[in-house]
């Protein structure tokens, strides 16, 4: 198992074929001011790749780009809503189709109301993983090597956290539930973007 650091792009062929799981790091949570600073995926073989991006990137990444937008490749992620707009609106791509971990956990964990990343790998794959650099400065000229870590853990279970989850989902008869969910989460990013965040457009008030 290794962590490998690029800049501005995936090297070309180092992922396995199948779904990969990705997450970002950025300067804050609003797509629309705060800049990509890392896309983190893996392909569930051991292995975790960072990408990079200064400050004055053009984000053009055709690798990165490529295993994106891929139709192919289902993407695992843990809060999809937030990555999935935040690399449309830097990177173009609405990386889809979608699998997202808190969104299943939602639907099937509901005897809680911990949904995050760190307490659901410690439920369901009793491993504990930090969470110390959540809020650290992604932005930084050099990441620290526990910046890398961090960002590594953050796709490193999402693959056998999916397996796990989906073994629930079909369990509680939920599976069809889930995957109409999974399916609206880019609409849900790109109302974000385009400026309803905050606002239930379904609600009657």
């Amino acid at each position: 198992m290794a962590v490998h650091f690029h800049e501005e792009d995936l090297p070309e062929g180092v992922l396995a074929p199948g779904p990969v799981a990705v997450d970002t790091e950025a300067m804050g949570l609003h797509p629309g001011r705060d800049r990509l600073c890392v896309v983190q995926i893996s392909d569930g073989g051991g292995d975790e790749h960072l990408v990079r991006f200064g400050p004055n990137s053009d984000y053009s990444a055709p690798n990165l780009k490529a295993v994106l937008r891929d139709p192919e490749r289902l993407k695992l992620y843990h809060f999809a809503r937030f990555d999935l707009a935040i690399m449309e609106a830097y990177l173009g791509v609405m990386a889809e189709p979608v699998y997202c971990t808190k969104t299943a956990s939602r639907l099937v964990r509901t005897y809680t109301d911990r949904h995050g990343l760190k307490e659901l790998i410690r439920e369901l794959l009793a491993i504990d993983i930090s969470k110390q650099q959540q809020s650290s400065d992604w932005g930084a000229p050099e990441l620290s090597d526990a910046q890398k870590e961090y960002a590594a853990s953050d796709v490193r279970f999402l693959h056998q956290l999916r397996e796990k989850l989906d073994e629930r989902l079909e369990r509680e008869g939920r599976s069809e539930l889930a995957r109409a969910c999974f399916d609206f989460l880019p609409h849900r990013a790109r109302l974000d973007l385009a400026g309803w965040p905050e606002v239930d457009i379904f609600a009657h008030i």
